[in-house]
């Protein structure tokens, strides 16, 4: 059997020690997998004497995780601190520098700094594993850069925040308003006392960022990304969708549009009978489409200790083998600059929720507006009146140019009849 692969963990929050159990429990398992023993040999985070749960005792403590980037002794660091700047991105960057193996769960960092990644770890023949950071436990990274090596990809989409996944669920199934089941998805763990990242759909852009350069080998460009998340949806929408069949989705999509690559994160409508509406709670699922294969839909767990920590510990056993792939299934000197759509010329059918005045014509001069920007209703429904007196009007529109559509929302505004901003949300095809 091969040398030991010799490994340091910057960090020892529940993924960290994670990746220590699994290290552990499955030591003999792994070795026979990898080929050779992989050994923990550092560890650091801020506090040495916490009772994280796990022995620790065998292991050298490293007070400044910085330092791991020249240990002597170490082939490989895995960094789950997080962060896209300071500190942890010089850390990865100079572990790179050192001719180390990296592997990470940091979706920020790699969504800004990808393509410089990309091209430090081949001009130093090393790996950068990251399939812990697009959803946990789903080996989308595999997936894309080699089981479906042989397609041409023309999307990649998918529920990649599990956090929001499990709010719009529960909003659906008890009817409760965005605020009472965020704070219950705190109080259980699932969302950060700070959530803006998970909710306003940041991490998951982060994500769709690395699945676009993945799926088209293309530089990352988190700046180019259309996003919208989830905290203006509520209870009254998603009751109304699934009035006409649909359920609300906070989705990531990729897809080739022309010569160009539209990227979007938002909430969508999608079928309720489709694969993807059917998962629920805190499953993510990502879909991709190849020219041959079709469709694939992977579903699993997208965080927590578990899921994610056998991300990493797989992309360890990978470079143990020495499977060092190019990072986005390219060599980076062959990443492009993507032409980027523009995310509102596009075609699609639209989910509109409008709070109106209890007044004859109203209908009249909606449709009226809607028709004079090329804007044709495909369902129609009247729930009655809402407590403040309003009465909703709830439609989806015939599938069309979204421009012309956002056009007709401005132009509603204006009818003295409308109460509140006009509500709208694509919907998906998928």
């Amino acid at each position: 059997m091969k040398d030991p692969l010799k490994i340091g963990l910057a960090g020892l929050g529940t993924v960290g020690v994670g990746v220590v159990k699994i290290l552990q429990h499955h030591s003999d398992l792994i070795s026979k997998r990898a080929g050779r023993p992989i050994q923990i040999i550092a560890i650091s985070a801020r506090d040495q004497g916490k009772d994280r749960g796990v022995d620790l005792s065998g292991y050298e403590w490293v007070k400044n995780f910085s330092t791991m980037s020249n240990h002597n002794g170490l082939d490989l660091v895995v960094e789950m601190i997080g962060g896209a700047e300071g500190a942890v991105k010089d850390f990865v960057y100079s572990s790179i520098k050192n001719n180390k193996h990296v592997v990470t769960a940091n979706k920020a960092l790699l969504a800004h700094h990808g393509a410089d990644l990309a091209q430090l770890a081949s001009d130093n023949a090393v790996s950068v594993g990251y399939e812990a950071a697009i959803a946990g436990g789903i080996p989308i990274v595999k997936t894309l850069r080699e089981g479906l090596a042989a397609n041409n990809i023309t999307g990649v989409f998918g529920i990649l925040n599990g956090t929001c996944n499990y709010i719009l669920t529960e909003m659906r199934e008890t009817g409760r308003d965005f605020e009472d089941v965020l704070k219950e998805a705190q109080d259980k763990g699932y969302a950060e006392a700070d959530p803006t990242f998970d909710v306003d759909g940041i991490d998951a852009a982060h994500k769709l960022t690395l699945l676009t350069a993945l799926g088209f080998g293309v530089k990352p460009d988190f700046g180019a990304l259309s996003i919208t998340g989830i905290r203006d949806v509520s209870a009254d929408d998603i009751k109304f969708a699934a009035d006409m069949g649909y359920k609300i989705k906070l989705l990531g999509i990729a897809k080739r549009s022309g010569d160009k690559i539209l990227q979007r994160m938002e909430p969508c409508l999608v079928k309720k009978t489709s694969a993807i509406g059917n998962v629920e709670g805190v499953f993510n699922a990502v879909c991709v489409k190849g020219d041959f294969v079709n469709e694939v839909l992977n579903v699993g767990p997208g965080a927590g200790e578990g899921p994610t920590a056998s991300a990493i510990v797989a992309d360890i056993i990978d470079i143990a083998r020495g499977n060092v792939p190019p990072m986005f299934g390219v060599d980076a000197k062959t990443l492009q600059h993507a032409s980027w759509a523009d995310a509102n010329d596009i075609q699609s059918a639209c989910y509109l929720h409008l709070e109106v005045k209890d007044q004859s014509g109203v209908i009249a001069d909606i449709t009226s507006v809607l028709k004079n920007h090329n804007v044709s209703i495909n369902k129609f429904i009247q729930p009655g009146f809402n407590d403040n007196g309003t009465e909703s009007i709830v439609m989806i529109t015939h599938k069309g140019q979204y421009k012309d559509i956002l056009a007709g929302m401005i132009a509603l505004e204006k009818l003295d009849s409308i109460l509140t901003k006009p509500k709208h949300l694509r919907v998906e095809e998928i």
